[in-house]
Order: structure tokens, then C-alpha cells, then sequence
């Protein structure tokens, strides 16, 4: 498949030019603006105003061609009618990409206007996202373009997991989330009603992109079907990707084609392709960052068995029922001599079985000593932590036990604990520090049928 185009400009510019920069506050041109230098952008930036000499201490010019620069990347907040001339003049500038985040057009029902934008854009070869979208984030080349208040919402940390997204709405809400669970992105992309730039080049993009490792894609349609689907071939014998088809039902799918003109298309025959190519299939956004988080922790299952270590015995039980019932996976058989070695350091109240129950006052030393030995067993290849921290054992130190096995241990390993402040702040601990964690047992072993589904895909995918 021949790439159509180069995504490179718009998400590594050297140069980005703002036509909207506004002075006011309140308008999106102005936030967009406020963002990049919020962000540490070290381009140069040319704010494009027709009436102001100046913005934010930017000068300020009248049209893009007056500018005189090379530019990489422009983002157009304007009124939609003025779009197509801003797009014209950007061609005459030799502009290499452009997000267009300006609403009103296929949406609802301009079609001739959007027709118009992507004539322009195909004739001067400028790579258009957009309309009716947020635009790019890509949090190492500082570039952000998302007309999001940064009072309003948090920006992840720089990490590994790239996320795209048809809806500006379900995308800001998942960078909030993303930035609270502590795992980090390395880009996203809002694109909106697909105009030229579509799902199929950024999927491209992203599967050569070196500082992504995890592809998580919010759909609402496929515009290229065939393209898609040549795509999906290939992405997922490379990197992990995780999905959210919208449009399951007809109302939905009628709410996809007025939100972002999309045709959502048959949702089963689009799961069935989904899943025959190895994509990790969410039903809901809850799903989607459960996955996201998981194969963001990078290390990846040599098998199905699991070792589960708790302080309490019930959720153990419950956790050891989610194995069970699971498509794959197996609850564990710890060997012989890992028995014998907790044996002689855990108290004899302790049971040497699968849930291993350390019992209500287990400190970090027992956590330690369990740690320890499951990393070691050669019938464990996964690892479930189970940390009640209203019990009076457990505490920071339990937590930085945690931590550091996770730095060592070459096997999936993540932890479940529930509760309020106090466990809060040590489940943000954590995930800062690469552990992923979860509320529920089923969102816990969900995530890890999921990872270990990936990786036998990906087994067999590279032996054909």
C-alpha cells in the first residue's frame, strides 16, 4: 500500500502558523495559541489575525502568504465559510499540513463546502485533519493544537501509547482519564469528519511511528474499507492495537452520521474483521483504558498461567473465580519448591496454595518474600496483586515492594486495590511508576485475557 501522505509536518513542525490567534480568552483561535506556549513549543509560531498586530506577543500577520517563512503545519479556527480561501492561501504558502478545527460542514449536511476543502487540500498536497475535529497532541514535539483549556484538563505525561480518535468529545475525555491513570501518550489524533486525511494514513503512520507502542483507535466509521482492511494485515503483527467501534445499534449509527458524517457500516461484519487481525476489541471506554493500560506496561506473557497474592481472602477467591471462568487463562500450580521456600519464611497461618493468602496483617516482608518466590516459579507466568490497604500491614512500603519487582520481574504484573484516599494516593504511586491497577478483579483479568490473546496472535501471525 503506497502511503497518500506524509503525517510528519503536522506532528514534528518546525513552524506552525494559527489562523484564528485571537486575543480573546474566550475564542478557540486564542486557546490553541495559549496552548503551544503553555506547552514549551521551541518553533516558531506566526499567529494569523486579521485586525491585530500583534497576539500573546506574537506579531501578528493579515493572511498566511504574508508570513514570508517556510511553515510545516497551520490550524484554521475560523468560521467555516472562510475556510476554503485560508486553505488556498495556504497552498500559495507552500503549507506541508493542516488541522482544520472549524465545525460546519458534512456534519451537517454542507457537503458541497467540505468537497471544496478537500479539492484544496489534494491539489497543493497539504495533509488535511479535519474538519470538525480537536487536531494533534504529540507531547515530545510540544505540539498540541486541542482548543482545551489547560485550567480544564490535564495533560498526560510523555510515554508510548498513541490514541486516535473520530470524536473531539470521546478524545478529550480520554486524555483527562489517560493523564489520571498515569500511564503516558505519545501522540493523539482528533480527525473528525475525515475530509483527506483519514483512520487509514494515521493507522500508517502510527504503525512506523517508533515512539508509539500501543495504538488505541476510537471509530465511529471506515471510510477506505479495502485499505483498512490491507492496513490491518499488517499493523498488528507490529504493535498492539486497541478498539472502540461506534455505531453497534441503529440509533447509533445514526448518531455517528450526524456527529461526524461518518457511514458506521455493519458493526459485526467490523468486530469479525477486528478480531481476525488480532485487534483488541473494547465495548465500552471503560474497556479501552483497561487495555490501553495493560499493554502499556509493555511486558509480554510467555503463557496463561497466573499467580495470585493477596492480603485478603475473599478477594482472592473472587479473583481465582475470574480465572476460571475466563476463555484462556488457568490459575497456577506453584511448584514444589516454591512452596517449600515460602514455607520457611511466612507464618503458618499462611496457606501455600494459589490464592496465596498472606492473611489480613501482611506487611511488605511477606509481600517481599511472595513476590520472590512466584517470580521465580517456572509454572507462573503472570502475576495478579491484591493490596487492601485498610489493613494495618499495608502501607508505602508495600507499595515500593510492589514497584521495585515490577522493575525486575520479566513477567505481566499488576495489581487490584480498592478504596478511598488513602488507597487512592498509593494506586496513583503505582501507575506513576509503571504498575498498572485496577478496581476489579474482572477488569483485572479482562486486561490480562486480552494481553495473552495479543500475544498468541502475534505468535502465530509471525510463524505463517
Amino acid at each position: 500500500m503506497v502511503q497518500r501522505v506524509d503525517l510528519t509536518p503536522m506532528m514534528k513542525p518546525k513552524s506552525v502558523a494559527i489562523i484564528g490567534a485571537s486575543r480573546n480568552p474566550d475564542k478557540v483561535g486564542n486557546v490553541i495559541l495559549q496552548n503551544y506556549v503553555n506547552a514549551g513549543y521551541e518553533g516558531k509560531i506566526y499567529p494569523v489575525n486579521l485586525k491585530a498586530e500583534e497576539v500573546l506577543g506574537f506579531k501578528a500577520y493579515k493572511k498566511i502568504t504574508d508570513v514570508g517563512a517556510e511553515i510545516d503545519l497551520a490550524v484554521i479556527a475560523i468560521p467555516a465559510p472562510a475556510v476554503p480561501l485560508a486553505l488556498e492561501q495556504c497552498g500559495k504558502a507552500k503549507v506541508r499540513s493542516a488541522v482544520v478545527v472549524s465545525g460546519g460542514f458534512a456534519e451537517i449536511g454542507e457537503t458541497k463546502l467540505q468537497d471544496k476543502i478537500t479539492e484544496i487540500a489534494k491539489k497543493h498536497h497539504i495533509a488535511m485533519v479535519g474538519p470538525n475535529c480537536l487536531g494533534v497532541m504529540d507531547t515530545r514535539s510540544k505540539v498540541d493544537t486541542l482548543f482545551l483549556p489547560t485550567k480544564k484538563i490535564s495533560k498526560p505525561k510523555v510515554g508510548f501509547v498513541s490514541f486516535v480518535s473520530q470524536s473531539g468529545a470521546v478524545g478529550s475525555t480520554v486524555l483527562d482519564v489517560i493523564a489520571g491513570e498515569g500511564f503516558g501518550l505519545s501522540k493523539f489524533i482528533s480527525y473528525g469528519n475525515a475530509a483527506y486525511v483519514d483512520e487509514v494514513d494515521i493507522l500508517e503512520y502510527l504503525m512506523n511511528d517508533d515512539e508509539t507502542k500501543v495504538i488505541v483507535l476510537y471509530l465511529e466509521g471506515i471510510k477506505r474499507g479495502k485499505e483498512f482492511v490491507e492496513l490491518a494485515r499488517k499493523i498488528t503483527k507490529v504493535k498492539p492495537v486497541v478498539v472502540l467501534k461506534a455505531g453497534r445499534t441503529s440509533a447509533g449509527t445514526a448518531a455517528a452520521h450526524s456527529h461526524t458524517a461518518s457511514l458506521a457500516g455493519n458493526y459485526a461484519v467490523h468486530e469479525a474483521m477486528f478480531r481476525q487481525f488480532g485487534f483488541t476489541v473494547a465495548n465500552d471506554l471503560s474497556e479501552l483504558f483497561y487495555y490501553a493500560k495493560i499493554f502499556a506496561s509493555e511486558t509480554k506473557p510467555q503463557g496463561n498461567r497466573i499467580a495470585v497474592i493477596t492480603n485478603g481472602g475473599g478477594a482472592g477467591v473472587i479473583t481465582a473465580d475470574e480465572i476460571a471462568s475466563s476463555r484462556y487463562l488457568k490459575v497456577a500450580d506453584f511448584e514444589t519448591d516454591t512452596k517449600k521456600a515460602l514455607r520457611k519464611v511466612l507464618p503458618a497461618l499462611v496457606n501455600m496454595s494459589n490464592p496465596l493468602d498472606l492473611a489480613g496483617d501482611a506487611d511488605a516482608n511477606r509481600y517481599r518474600y511472595a513476590l520472590d518466590a512466584v517470580g521465580r516459579d517456572k509454572n507462573t507466568d503472570m502475576v495478579v496483586v491484591i493490596i487492601l490497604y485498610q489493613t494495618p500491614g499495608a502501607d508505602p512500603s508495600v507499595t515500593n515492594e510492589v514497584v521495585q519487582k515490577k522493575i525486575t520481574l520479566n513477567k505481566p504484573l499488576l495489581v487490584i486495590s480498592t478504596g478511598a484516599e488513602y488507597t487512592k494516593k498509593q494506586v496513583r504511586l503505582l501507575e506513576e511508576r509503571g504498575v498498572p491497577v485496577y478496581e476489579s478483579p474482572i477488569a483485572a483479568i479482562d486486561s490480562l485475557e486480552a494481553l495473552f490473546e495479543y500475544a498468541e496472535y502475534k505468535k502465530r501471525s509471525q510463524s505463517q
